[in-house]
């Protein structure tokens, strides 16, 4: 347990490794598996009465009926650890959240591999006071004896090309488990484009637009955009205010009017908001507020067609 949560912390933390798929090998297993490993070990030290092995990793013995009772076996063991791994990790998490440092990577390590150690050491002290022929061990010698001896022996020929093919479909699903990991698929790729207002509580709401304004009277909106392309991209938005012409479903813009332009860059899974403010020079009737995003530089464009998204609200202007 200890040498795994040296080597997920380091390979959280060193520049090279941490972004490689070695990163993610030694992660998940902090996470959803040597947690609850070392507190199922801290709470149950002792080996199942019903198929006990001995400290040295080697012997089986048979339960007998004595102290160790309380034992659990080693497949109840390996369901338990993830269990309660998906338990303790979230309330760790929780325990964060209310500190100053905060849900980060490195308070995360800490608190994992704190709270690992710790139970690492009280199951280490609890399986020391323990008899030797009591103590829990993983049989990893007699499994690998085992399985050596049936690849190398194998009593026919069926099972050695039995062995064989399950050698070869183990190995075949291991590579497909990294190339998975090393690979992930991406998934649908798509831009978030909104308008927000501020309600009386200062929130930023998708509600009560303005739809009555004077010449020279100020309005405040908050545009946003939140990047899902699964990439950087360098956005541009532009805010026109435009009089259009309607003739049934076709609507024609007579005259637009630029009146601001934001430029942002945002990586992959982040959210920019811009707060600005809109006065009017003009007046009319069934003015057209529109936002349009684009990718790039749009340059002179500013149709509803050629953008990427777009948003508008419909506004009357008084003198």
């Amino acid at each position: 347990m200890v040498l795994l949560v040296l080597l997920a912390s380091l390979s959280a933390v060193l520049p090279v490794v941490s972004e490689t798929p070695v990163r993610i090998v030694f992660g998940l297993p902090l996470v959803l598996f040597i947690p609850g490993y070392a507190l199922v070990a801290a709470l149950f030290p002792e080996a199942s009465s019903e198929g006990s092995v001995s400290g040295e990793g080697e012997t089986l013995t048979e339960g007998r009926g004595t102290a160790n009772d309380g034992g659990i076996d080693l497949i109840e063991r390996v369901a338990l650890s993830f269990g309660l791994s998906i338990a303790v990790v979230p309330l760790i998490g929780l325990g964060l959240n209310f500190t100053p440092w905060g849900i980060r990577l490195g308070p995360i390590l800490v608190g994992l591999g704190g709270f690992t150690l710790a139970a690492t050491a009280v199951a280490a002290r609890r399986r020391r006071d323990l008899p030797v022929d009591e103590r829990f061990a993983v049989p990893y010698r007699t499994w690998f004896k085992s399985g050596y001896e049936e690849l190398r022996y194998p009593d026919s020929r069926l099972d050695g090309a039995l062995n064989i093919a399950l050698v070869c479909s183990v190995l075949l699903a291991s590579g497909s488990v990294a190339f998975a990991v090393a690979a992930p698929m991406q998934g649908e790729s798509f831009t978030e484009f909104y308008l927000l207002t501020e309600d009386e509580n200062g929130e930023l709401v998708a509600d009560d637009y303005p739809q009555e304004l004077s010449v020279g009277e100020s309005t405040e909106l908050t545009v946003g955009i939140g990047n899902q392309e699964n990439r950087q991209v360098s956005y541009t938005v532009v805010v026109a205010m435009q009089e259009v012409e309607t003739d049934g479903n076709t609507t024609t813009v007579r005259q637009s009017r630029e009146l601001q332009r934001f430029s942002p860059t945002l990586a992959d899974n982040e959210t920019w908001h811009q707060p600005h403010e809109i006065t009017p020079t003009t007046s009319g009737t069934n003015l057209r507020l529109t936002y349009l995003l684009y990718e790039g530089d749009p340059g002179e464009d500013r149709s509803l067609d050629s953008a990427y998204r777009s948003n508008y609200i419909w506004i009357n202007v008084t003198r």
